[in-house]
């Protein structure tokens, strides 16, 4: 086949593709200032937390940045009227997929060349933009080409391994839960369904500090980023634009509706040779994963104080 052809024919099928990805019903109230950095988070389904992680949200964003708060499947009137209050855009769709909503945003956002995704159980620290933004310019001079940088996370496949590492608790974990810990993603993982490892992370039990004196601790190192060997739990992290675009959006196969960004993304990361980078001076914390989410919740109501930001 004519080399020219071939190139014009894969091009056109990749277009139908890319528009098949972005083929949705929404609303969106644009409150957009065109800026070159957004931030995207999914929410709408975790409302108990918003005090929490809206309010840490909101003290620690970057000026200039642009905001697109986004729900899958759902109008939110709470996030509407936050939004408005804030100055935020607002996009739901009333398909449920995380992959779509997310290429939806993108898409209404034409300038935005770095993209921080966020998900609305995260609770962010001091520094956390202005920090991943030195990381991602830290990382251009290493040995990687970075996909995306992510923070250090302790509710998280990677994260959990290398905080104990750096905290010198490797043997008091495998001492208490029985098994050594291993960088690994999935429910089968403990780090992944078990609600009492999610409290230790949390600072049950007195080992580990809380996720502000432990991003305090880890701003104050030199910097250093790191690739994850392991499909990384994509809860916060940074990206280009360019990748997104690069991988052709994120996959939309609408009866998978969530978890297909994240395969998405750390497959196209691998198979590119731009992995994912964690830096190990950005922390942040998250909640906790789906089989955790009910004792969670009760351990939330019952120790608020552990997941407040003390000087709020």
């Amino acid at each position: 086949m004519n080399p020219d052809l071939h190139k014009s024919l894969s091009d056109k099928r990749w277009k139908m593709r890319e528009a098949k990805r972005l083929k949705c019903h929404y609303q969106f109230k644009n409150r957009s200032h065109g800026s070159d950095k957004m931030v995207m988070m999914l929410a709408g389904y975790k409302d108990y937390l918003y005090p929490g992680v809206f309010g840490r949200f909101r003290k620690y964003l970057m000026p200039g940045m642009d905001v697109c708060i986004i729900t899958s499947g759902k109008f939110v009137s709470e996030i509407d009227q936050m939004c408005e209050e804030n100055d935020w855009s607002y996009l739901s769709t009333k398909e449920n997929h995380v992959s779509l909503v997310q290429n939806v945003a993108l898409s209404l956002h034409p300038n935005a060349k770095l993209v921080f995704k966020l998900d609305e159980d995260i609770f962010l620290c001091e520094g956390f933009f202005e920090n991943m933004l030195r990381a991602y310019e830290h990382a251009k001079e290493g040995q990687y080409q970075a996909g995306v940088i992510a923070p250090l996370i302790p509710v998280n496949g990677y994260g959990h391994v290398r905080i104990l590492e750096k905290l010198g608790l490797t043997e008091k974990y495998a001492e208490m839960f029985g098994e050594k810990p291993v960088y690994a993603a999935g429910p089968e993982h403990i780090i992944e369904n078990d609600p009492k490892v999610a409290k230790f992370f949390w600072g049950e039990g007195g080992f580990i500090p809380s996720i502000d004196e432990l991003n305090r601790m880890f701003s104050a190192e030199p910097l250093e980023e790191r690739p994850c060997p392991v499909r990384f739990s994509i809860g916060a992290i940074l990206f280009e634009r360019s990748l997104w675009e690069d991988m052709h959006y994120f996959e939309v196969n609408m009866r998978y509706p969530v978890g297909m960004d994240e395969e998405s993304i750390c497959a196209y990361c691998v198979n590119a040779s731009r992995p994912v980078l964690v830096s190990e001076n950005v922390l942040v914390g998250h909640f906790s994963f789906g089989p955790q989410n009910a004792a969670m919740k009760e351990y939330f109501e019952e120790n608020r104080t552990i997941f407040s930001d003390p000087e709020m």
